[in-house]
């Protein structure tokens, strides 16, 4: 029962973030806040619309730690459709490969010679981010290679459109051909959220594996109530930490408040050994706190209002013609906005010919926000121009509109040019031919008077 109603949260995920989409097309914005940022790359993408808000070295290429086991549940889901009864049988030899990596596990070696559901392994990857859970479960998928799962990572992230991203193992221990970007990464975090189980595995902060004594515990404080401490946020849903010496600190996870969810992708908070912050958590905290009270959604251009007036040729009676937005456009905008914030820039042809029907796409425009909450003019979205009438083509201006076009177009002058040089030589032709025809007949004359 707990699986088909994580499926049927995820279908509906997939289908409120396509309607979202369908009413107000994704873009960027970076509004300016006062978050005193603890990593070196941030990003923060409304889900309700799919517009990033806020950006910092989103498309740097950074090491990402144990937020890769986020693309190793995409595998493994997309391999496996039986979470609950697939067995997994645990083999020694496959988590040797581990020895002397100081790697983070969780206790999957004490079932040794034993099988593990597949539903146990991913609770034990996602939540103690268990390498041990990630390289059994690579081992299986892969048939007994771990390098075949990972080739079919790479081969994911190329098909959900990852430009800079490359996975060297399944379970984000360092390699120097190990990195992706925030941009990637939350490409493949949002293509995970539609996936079964994932939210309900990475949004847990504590579990049982079958005959365990003891539990698996979150690494993701922001959703553990009895332990996360400071770091502990009410709002907080999910989804994966990661930390090595050269990743640093790595979080991703969502905020949900007030019909508002924000994914947060944190790279690069610096380890310090001693007394150590988990700035990642901290970050997600402040941003979550600035987005969800100071930014919301509006209706920032209207299909109803137009956008430009343009002129229209071969309509009796008519010269020109509004257009307006194909769609209504709602974007996050910071609260109290100006109108006078929204910037819209159109690209539109100097004159339209009749006829037109009403919605036909004429052009484009650019939905900006231009106030004091951003540095610079930042996109919001584009949409298509249209007519908002339909206006016929009047038959005798389109007569003339022919002829006019006939008579001062270039081949037309071609052939009047050729015409009248043709005639001119021939009027010199007609005139020498005339005077040596009088000449001869003169000299008849005086040969005849001889």
């Amino acid at each position: 029962m707990k699986k088909k109603i994580s499926v049927i949260l995820s279908i509906m995920l997939v289908v409120f973030t396509a309607f979202a989409c369908l009413s107000a097309p994704a873009s960027a914005a970076n509004y300016k806040n006062k978050v005193k940022l603890r990593s070196k790359t941030a990003l923060l993408i409304n889900m309700d619309t799919g517009q990033t808000v806020y950006s910092v070295e989103a498309e740097k290429k950074r090491y990402p730690a144990s937020t890769t086991k986020i693309m190793t549940y995409i595998v493994v889901a997309e391999h496996i459709d039986d979470f609950e009864h697939t067995l997994v049988p645990i083999k020694q030899d496959v988590l040797d490969i581990l020895d002397g990596t100081g790697s983070s596990v969780a206790n999957v070696e004490a079932h040794v010679g034993e099988k593990m559901t597949v539903i146990d392994l991913l609770y034990s990857m996602m939540v103690p981010s268990g390498n041990d859970a990630a390289v059994i479960l690579a081992d299986y998928v892969g048939g007994g290679s771990i390098d075949k799962f990972v080739k079919i990572m790479n081969d994911k992230a190329k098909e959900l459109g990852c430009k800079n991203t490359h996975f060297a193992n399944p379970d984000g221990l360092h390699d120097k051909d190990h990195y992706t970007t925030a941009v990637d990464l939350a490409k493949i975090t949002q293509y995970a959220l539609t996936l079964p189980e994932f939210s309900t595995i990475t949004n847990t902060a504590t579990y049982y594996v079958q005959d365990d004594d003891y539990p698996l515990t979150t690494t993701n404080f922001m959703i553990d109530p009895n332990r996360g401490g400071e770091y502990y946020y009410q709002y907080a849903q999910g989804i994966k930490t990661g930390t090595t010496d050269e990743a640093g600190h790595c979080l991703v996870t969502m905020g949900s408040a007030d019909g508002y969810t924000y994914l947060a992708i944190l790279l690069m908070n610096p380890i310090k050994e001693e007394n150590d912050v988990y700035g990642t958590m901290l970050d997600a905290r402040d941003l979550f706190r600035w987005s969800l009270t100071e930014l919301e959604l509006n209706q920032v251009a209207s299909s109803e209002t137009p956008i430009s007036e343009q002129k229209i040729n071969l309509a009796w009676g008519k010269d020109s013609i509004q257009l307006v937005p194909e769609k209504n456009i709602n974007a996050i905008v910071p609260k109290n906005y100006n109108e006078k914030d929204i910037v819209i820039e159109k690209k539109v042809p100097k004159s339209i010919d009749a006829p037109v029907q009403k919605g036909d796409i004429i052009g484009k425009a650019t939905v900006y926000y231009n106030g004091k909450q951003a540095a610079s003019k930042q996109k919001l979205a584009t949409v298509n121009l249209v007519a908002s009438e339909s206006v016929e083509r009047s038959g005798i201006l389109y007569v003339l509109s022919v002829v006019q076009s006939i008579i001062f177009s270039n081949w037309f002058i071609v052939v009047i040019v050729a015409i009248v040089v043709l005639l001119i030589i021939y009027i010199i032709i007609s005139s020498i031919i005339k005077r040596r025809s009088r000449k001869r007949r003169r000299n008849v004359r005086r040969y005849r008077n001889f």
